[in-house]
């Protein structure tokens, strides 16, 4: 994934404030920017391109900004910003609308409307990431979106916590991202919001079916990949817990040209493989390994580990350090 950083710690102090404005005003949109920190400012920005849209990391010192009437005149690319408040507290003034945000939170506002917005972080610098794209790349009318611009959307349930995580994912790891996966990150990221959005207003009807399935299916496997270790963990428990029926679970996991129980099982095996060779489990014994991915019974694992990848649990911790071993494909 192609990635742009910017700091202003290589700049005379006197040019660091003019340039973190200049940089906003490239990378995002042009606001008038202020600061009591300007004589001394700090800040950084990384930018992830992601095609039709971007994602940016900032930490930087206290600001305020304005978006005027003037500004949007000479320059509106009629984009959506969707925030998640890292560190520190900020705030939105738009549509009529006046919201504080805390950490954790996520926020949306309007290219095309004037806004005033102020972030702060008590001794400190506030980490924020924003992702931006095109209002017409959004799968839900713009007269709903629009209900939810300038409003607090807490991130600690359903779709919007998984919205939240893509976010903090995408922008803390975009090394584990190539160049073919932009794409489908704008797509799922889009999803999430339009779910969020639909579910916030009650308007999930709003969604086409592709949305809904796709929607459904990140919410099911995040459901999954939290619940690894519970050996009691079926597909009929993960169908109960989301209010589907079984039948109805399997032909979303036939669009990922899997079932229910293989994805449960690949994924324990991954999470197993990962920490038998972590600098951090390397002292920790296998059955141990085994059980907290969720493998009761140290024989089953050690098949299942075989089957997988060819190779023993014990033989791949003991040669992984020496060298790769392949997934045997069946």
């Amino acid at each position: 994934m192609l990635t742009n950083r910017f700091s202003t710690s290589d700049l005379p102090v006197r040019d660091r404030f003019t340039w973190w404005r200049d940089i906003t005003v490239s990378t995002l949109i042009p606001t008038v920017l202020a600061s009591d920190h300007a004589d001394d400012f700090h800040a950084t920005a990384e930018v992830l391109d992601l095609g039709g849209g971007q994602v940016t990391t900032m930490t930087y010192l206290p600001v305020t900004c304005v978006r005027t009437p003037k500004l949007i005149r000479q320059s509106d690319p009629d984009y959506y910003q969707l925030s998640l408040t890292v560190r520190g507290d900020m705030g939105l003034s738009q549509a009529r609308r006046h919201t504080a945000f805390r950490a954790g939170d996520l926020m949306l506002y309007d290219s095309s409307q004037p806004f005033e917005g102020w972030a702060s972080c008590d001794g400190g610098a506030v980490v924020h990431v924003v992702a931006q794209f095109p209002k017409a790349v959004v799968p839900l009318p713009r007269r709903l979106v629009d209900r939810l611009v300038a409003t607090r959307i807490t991130a600690d349930h359903g779709f919007a916590d998984l919205l939240a995580r893509l976010l903090r994912q995408v922008s803390t790891s975009p090394e584990h991202y190539g160049t073919d996966d932009v794409d489908h990150v704008l797509t799922v990221l889009l999803d999430l919001l339009a779910a969020t959005v639909a579910h916030r207003l009650d308007q999930v009807g709003t969604l086409n079916r592709e949305n809904r399935q796709h929607a459904a299916s990140l919410r099911v496997r995040a459901f999954i990949q939290h619940h690894l270790g519970d050996p009691r963990l079926t597909p009929g428990q993960v169908a109960a817990a989301h209010h589907m029926s079984l039948r109805s679970l399997q032909r979303l996991f036939a669009d990922l040209g899997t079932t229910p129980a293989a994805y449960i099982r690949r994924q324990r095996l991954e999470g197993a493989r990962r920490d038998l060779v972590a600098p951090a489990f390397v002292a920790r014994p296998i059955h141990v390994v085994a059980a907290h991915w969720g493998f009761s019974h140290p024989a089953h694992f050690t098949r299942a580990f075989r089957a997988a990848y060819g190779v023993t649990p014990r033989e791949y911790r003991e040669t992984a350090a020496g060298g790769v071993v392949s997934e045997r494909r069946a």
